[in-house]
């Protein structure tokens, strides 16, 4: 079954791969690296405010400027998927970490059993 979480994880890692993850009070030993990536958040969103309008084409009468998207920042967060448990006796399961690199703040976002 898959959760989706939102919960603040303080992470340990050697180089750039998380070892040990903090979660509920409980230590999280990974024992192995799944999948790595990152994600771009919704530009679109950054571009509605930055503009004040929806990205549809303005009206005619409309002359504000428009600022190209290239200016748009967007937020990119790296995730970690991990197979994990809390200690040998418990039964591995999959945690998604994810580093929001500008907050230097990890995030556990969700849990596969």
């Amino acid at each position: 079954m898959t959760r989706r979480h939102a919960d603040p994880v303080e992470v340990r890692g050697t180089g750039d791969r998380p070892t040990h993850f903090l979660w509920r009070d409980r230590i999280y030993a990974v024992r192995e690296v799944l999948g790595h990536w990152k994600e771009s958040g919704p530009w679109w969103e950054e571009a509605r405010r930055t503009t004040g309008r929806p990205l549809a084409a303005a009206p005619v009468a409309d002359t504000r400027p428009v600022p190209p998207l290239s200016r748009c920042v967007r937020t990119e967060r790296e995730v970690w998927r991990v197979e994990a448990s809390p200690g040998r006796a418990f039964a591995p399961g999959v945690y998604d970490l994810s580093l929001d690199p500008a907050a230097d703040r990890w995030t556990l976002t969700r849990t596969t059993d």
